[in-house]
C-alpha cells in the first residue's frame, strides 16, 4: 500500500496544479477577450493570442498543412473582415485586403509611414544588406537604383535565349519521360538559368550543391527562429554561410582578374569603377546577399508561376487553343531550331496575357509586409509605429469588385491603355516604351 503522506502528498500536488491551471486559463481568457474585441473599437479586431508565443503555432500549423500558409489568413478574415490583427514571431501584424489601402501603403513615394519590414526568419536568412531589408530609406533606394539598371535590353534579351535553350532541353527530354513532375523540372530549370545569369555557374555538381542549399534557405524562411541543432532554421541559416562562401570565392576570383563573364556578378563589380555618381561602391556583402535574394526570388516564384500555368491551361482547353494558334503563327516566322529572341516575346501579346493572369489566380506571393514607421490610421483604424501592415495581395486578385467572375480563368481581361494600339505588343513588361503603364480592365459578363 502507498503510505498515507504519499498520498497526501500527490493530493496536494494535484490540487495545486489544477489550481494553477485555473488560474492561467482564466487569464489566458481575459487577455483573448481583451484583444478579440477592442474596447473602444479604434484598432482592427483579432486576437493576439497567448503571451509571448501570440498565434504563432498556429501560422506554422498552417504552413505544415495540406491548405497551405495563406488559410491562416483566409480564415482570420473570413472571422474578422478585411482588416484584423494577430500576432506572429512576438510582432504584431495587421492584414488589409482593401484596394483602397493597398494603393495607399504600397503607392507612397515619400515612404514616411510604411517600409518594407519581413519576418526575423526571412530578414536573417537573406540578409540585413538585401533589397527586402535594407533600411534606412536613402540606403534601400540607392541599392535598388543600383541593382535596377543591371537590366539592360541587351542583358534581358541574352537571359531570354539561355532561358529558351534550357525550356528545349526541357521538353525534349520530357518526349522521352513517362511521368513528369512539373514543380520539380521547373524549380531545377529556373535555378540553372538563375546561376548562368547571375554568377556564370554551369557546373552539374556545383549547381546541385548550392541549389540543396538554397533549399535550405527558402525552408527555414518560415520557421521558428531557433538556432538549435537539427531544428530547420538552424539548418538553413548554416546552408546560408556555405552560399556566402561559395559567392566569396567567386567575387574574390574575379576581383583578382583571374575570371571575367557577362553576368550579374561582373556589372556590379564593373559598376563600383564606372559609377558616376558620388555613391560608395557596393560592399562585398550587399553584392552577396543580393544574389542570394535574387536566387531565391527568381527561382521559387518564377518555377510556382509555370507550374500554375500549366494547370489553369489544361483545364481551360480554349484559352489553351487560342495560346496555340499564336505560338504556331510564332513558329511560322522564325527559322527552325532557332532560339527565341526578346522581339520574339514582344509578338506574343496573348502569352503575356496568360502569364498575367496565371499570376493573379495564383498569387505565388500571397502579401506584402510593410512595418509603420509612426503612428497612423488604415481604413479607419490606429496603427501603432512598429506594427507590421501586411497587404493580402490573394484576396484583392479575387476580390470580385475589383475583377468580374475572379475565379474565372479569363487572361482576355488584361487589355493596354496606351493610345497607340500597336504598342501592345510590350505588355510584357510593367511599362510600355512609350511609358505607360500596363493596366487591368474590368470586363462585364457577356
Amino acid at each position: 500500500m502507498v503510505p498515507w503522506g504519499v498520498c497526501m502528498a500527490m493530493a496536494i500536488t494535484v490540487a495545486m496544479c489544477l489550481v494553477v491551471t485555473k488560474i492561467f486559463m482564466r487569464r489566458m481568457s481575459r487577455y483573448h477577450d481583451h484583444h478579440q474585441k477592442s474596447t473602444d473599437g479604434s484598432i482592427p479586431p483579432g486576437s493576439l493570442g497567448f503571451p509571448l508565443i501570440g498565434e504563432t503555432l498556429d501560422f506554422m500549423a498552417a504552413n505544415c498543412s495540406n491548405k497551405g500558409l495563406y488559410d491562416f489568413v483566409h480564415s482570420r478574415r473570413l472571422r474578422y473582415g478585411s482588416c484584423f490583427k494577430t500576432s506572429i514571431f512576438r510582432r504584431t501584424h495587421i492584414f488589409v485586403s482593401s484596394i483602397k489601402s493597398a494603393k495607399g501603403i504600397l503607392m507612397s513615394n515619400d515612404e514616411v509611414n510604411f517600409s518594407k519590414r519581413y519576418i526575423r526568419s526571412i530578414a536573417e536568412l537573406v540578409g540585413k544588406e538585401s533589397l527586402l531589408c535594407a533600411s534606412p530609406q536613402e540606403h534601400h533606394r540607392l541599392l535598388r537604383a543600383r541593382l535596377s539598371a543591371l537590366f539592360t535590353t541587351d542583358a534581358v534579351s541574352l537571359f531570354v535565349e539561355r532561358f529558351d535553350h534550357l525550356v528545349l532541353t526541357t521538353l525534349f527530354r520530357w518526349e522521352h519521360t513517362g511521368t513528369v513532375v512539373v514543380l520539380h523540372d521547373a524549380l531545377s530549370m529556373t535555378f540553372k538559368a538563375m546561376c548562368k545569369m547571375l554568377m556564370s555557374l554551369e557546373d552539374p555538381e556545383e549547381i546541385e550543391k548550392l541549389q540543396k542549399d538554397v533549399t535550405q534557405v527558402y525552408e527555414a524562411m518560415v520557421a521558428i527562429p531557433l538556432k538549435l541543432p537539427h531544428t530547420r532554421f538552424y539548418k538553413g541559416v548554416k546552408a546560408r554561410r556555405r552560399i556566402m562562401e561559395t559567392i566569396r570565392k567567386m567575387i574574390n576570383q574575379r576581383r583578382k582578374g583571374l575570371e571575367e563573364h557577362e553576368d550579374f556578378m561582373q556589372a556590379l563589380l564593373l559598376g563600383e569603377e564606372s559609377s558616376s555618381d558620388n555613391a560608395s561602391p557596393l560592399t562585398d556583402t550587399q553584392i552577396q546577399d543580393n544574389i542570394l535574394t535574387m536566387i531565391i526570388a527568381g527561382q521559387e516564384t518564377t518555377a510556382s508561376a509555370m507550374t500554375w500555368m500549366v494547370k489553369y491551361l489544361d483545364e481551360n482547353q480554349d484559352v489553351q487553343e487560342t495560346l496555340r494558334v499564336e505560338q504556331l503563327q510564332l513558329a511560322s516566322k522564325v527559322s527552325s531550331g532557332s532560339l527565341l529572341t526578346l522581339e520574339d516575346l514582344n509578338g506574343i501579346p496573348f502569352a503575356s496575357k496568360v502569364v498575367r493572369e496565371s499570376l493573379r489566380m495564383a498569387s505565388v506571393v500571397p502579401w506584402f509586409p510593410r512595418v509603420a514607421l509612426k503612428d497612423c490610421e488604415v481604413e479607419g483604424f490606429k496603427i501603432k509605429k512598429g506594427w507590421i501592415v501586411n497587404i493580402d495581395v490573394k484576396s484583392i486578385h479575387l476580390d470580385p469588385t475589383v475583377y468580374h467572375d475572379p475565379n474565372k480563368f479569363c487572361p482576355s481581361r488584361w487589355k493596354v491603355l496606351d493610345p497607340d494600339p500597336s504598342l501592345e505588343k510590350w505588355a510584357l513588361f510593367a511599362r510600355l516604351r512609350s511609358g505607360c503603364r500596363v493596366s487591368v480592365t474590368r470586363i462585364a459578363p457577356k
